[in-house]
């Protein structure tokens, strides 16, 4: 069983930058795909970004393509979102998961461990 938990999140103002981490325990983390999801207030759950197994390849939502950027440190247990040139529309429940199953995802459905989230508000 991972456990996952996410930190880093707050209130910035339009333009600025947020780094969220994301701490994994209770498994080998190198053995799982990972992914950032956010969610709006009476919005759906929606992919942001995922990172493969090594960290070789990574994917984007297009909205934050060239803004956001996903990395991960498997010898920390960590897989990180710097958030750069953020836009209120960015607003939301920022949370990680973990896949177990080979190959990228982006459906909620395909993840198998969730974390418990991290607000990010940006004001304009």
């Amino acid at each position: 069983q991972v456990k996952l938990v996410e930190s880093g999140g707050g209130l910035v103002q339009a333009g600025g930058s947020l780094r969220l981490s994301c701490a994994a325990s209770g498994g080998t983390f190198s053995s799982y795909a990972a992914g950032w999801f956010r969610q709006a207030p009476g919005k759906e759950r929606e992919f942001v970004a995922r990172i493969s197994r090594s960290g070789s390849t990574r994917d984007y939502e297009d909205s934050v393509k060239g803004r956001f950027t996903i990395s991960r440190d498997n010898a920390k247990n960590a897989v990180y979102l710097q958030m750069n040139s953020l836009k209120p529309e960015d607003t939301a429940v920022y949370s990680c998961a973990a896949r177990y199953k080979q190959g990228l995802s982006s459906s909620v459905l395909a993840y198998d461990y969730w974390g418990q989230g991290t607000q990010v508000t940006v004001s304009s």
